[in-house]
């Protein structure tokens, strides 16, 4: 009887976790004390099965046209868009969740946080990191040794992201995406029990049960509708900008 084909899973990078509050979701739905010890694991990057066709994910091609840093840092090399600012935001408040501290502290705190002696931070990696690196569908591939090339890919993408997102803040982010981030911060924190209620009556009933798995998720809809309501953005664009979130996060 023929052996079932072996299946690789590739984790999506080094990157763990990051940024949440969790004395601020309701009680019942999450506890603090649960929330810290187990602490919910990412969905694979790809999967690639021994034999044809491998499935692969791969990032979406940059845009023709421009560089791929355009509009992505300003002139002193740090991440200057509306984007990294809500990517700060987000990772900010999964770890806050995790710590069982409150948002708005643990950004400050990450601010002022001293760097160690000898660190050396190379600006040139914001250049290659890709706020979209999540996005594209399943690529088929041949062969092992193409399954094997974009593996290394994934791999040396996740490597980068990870020395971009534990780097200190104020190497990587200019002062209008600090300022904007703390911003939704403070309105996720202000708005938490109004906007608790309003989730609840949204989201499904599984999330309700197993609100540990769902801490990202619900910390994404909680920036969303900080941001809808404190800064008046689209909800149009506030819903584009959601379904990039998801995945692009790590601990610094």
């Amino acid at each position: 009887m023929e052996a079932a084909p072996a299946v690789r899973t590739f984790s999506p990078s080094s990157r763990s976790s990051a940024a949440a509050k969790p004395h601020l979701f309701p009680a019942g739905l999450l506890h603090p004390r649960r929330v810290r010890a187990l602490g919910a694991p990412l969905p694979p990057r790809a999967v690639a099965s021994s034999r044809a066709p491998l499935v692969v994910s791969s990032p979406p091609p940059p845009a023709t046209g421009a560089p791929s840093h355009a509009n992505k840092v300003d002139r002193s090399g740090r991440f200057c868009s509306p984007r990294a600012a809500r990517e700060l935001a987000l990772m900010i408040s999964y770890a806050a969740c995790l710590e069982g501290t409150d948002v708005v502290r643990l950004f400050d705190r990450r601010i002022r946080e001293r760097r160690e002696p000898g660190f050396v931070f190379d600006k040139a990696c914001l250049l290659s990191y890709n706020h979209m690196s999540f996005g594209g569908g399943p690529l088929e591939v041949g062969t092992e040794e193409e399954a094997e090339k974009l593996t290394t890919q994934n791999e040396e993408d996740s490597a980068n992201e990870a020395k971009v997102l534990s780097a200190p803040p104020k190497l990587v982010y200019n002062n209008f995406v600090l300022r904007l981030s703390r911003d939704l911060l403070v309105a996720v924190a202000s708005g938490w029990d109004k906007h608790v209620d309003i989730i609840n009556k949204i989201i499904p009933q599984n999330w309700k049960d197993e609100p540990v798995a769902r801490i990202l998720e619900l910390c994404i809809l909680h920036i969303a509708m900080a941001e809808m309501t404190s800064k008046e953005t689209p909800h149009k664009v506030v819903i584009n900008e959601v379904l990039i979130l998801p995945i692009n996060f790590c601990i610094f």
